[in-house]
């Protein structure tokens, strides 16, 4: 199976780099493969994320990952970098022969000039355009910095440090965080205790709640109108 996986990826490098070629400077295609999510990238071409060769998933890979067999394309949609560069991508997930999920290939294109074209030309036609914030979704080569910068960004959602959260503000940190897959990747659980200053055993501790809890409200979310009290 892993010559398999190893041949799908072969074959897609000159895709990636075919696909970037056509759209020009404006354009990024990473090619991922998730058997080593912290070094996952294995073709990069154009340079919007700073993404290198051996570099790590975002979190939108952390959540492919984490749905794993389950995890479906996302086509056309739009996202922000750390720096405001508006991009709009897809993520295509990549299968083996038994349907297995294994990598992915994503493509994002700058549309930052095209959305404030657009919002000047509504200007002048005298419409008063609806200002759309896109969510701002975290890139990087280092796992680590990518896992840092999102549990730094719900801790700003918050408007509180970890200290200032009350046991349930901590519980949905860490349901949150496992929803995105930081968890399935191998040593998040450390690295999070880290970032929030508390023994590994009291992050575990957390996250196995969380975990508790959402199976617990799993059955009253999806039972039948009729079977519920």
């Amino acid at each position: 199976m892993h010559a398999e996986r190893d041949a799908i990826l072969a074959a897609l490098r000159p895709v990636v780099d075919g696909i970037a070629a056509t759209f020009g400077p404006l354009c990024e295609v990473v090619l991922h493969d998730y058997r080593d999510p912290e070094k996952s990238v294995v073709a990069v071409a154009g340079s919007l994320t700073g993404r290198e060769v051996g570099g790590a998933m975002s979190e939108i890979g952390m959540r492919v990952l984490a749905r794993g067999d389950a995890a479906t394309d996302e086509l056309n949609y739009r996202t922000r970098t750390a720096d405001g560069t508006l991009l709009k991508s897809s993520t295509m997930v990549l299968r083996d022969s038994t349907g297995a999920v294994f990598g992915a290939l994503c493509v994002n294109v700058d549309v930052t000039a095209v959305d404030r074209a657009h919002a000047l030309l509504g200007a002048l036609a005298g419409g008063a355009g609806e200002v759309r914030e896109e969510p701002v979704t975290t890139f990087g080569n280092d796992i680590d910095a990518v896992v840092d910068a999102i549990v730094d960004a719900h801790l700003r959602r918050q408007d509180r440090t970890w200290a200032a959260l009350d046991r349930a503000r901590r519980l949905d940190l860490f349901r949150s965080l496992d929803e995105r897959g930081v968890f399935a990747v191998r040593g998040a659980v450390e690295q999070v205790a880290a970032r929030l200053a508390v023994s590994r055993a009291s992050a575990y501790s957390y996250l196995s709640q969380a975990r508790a809890a959402a199976d617990r409200a799993q059955p009253a979310a999806t039972a039948p109108e009729g079977d519920r009290p």
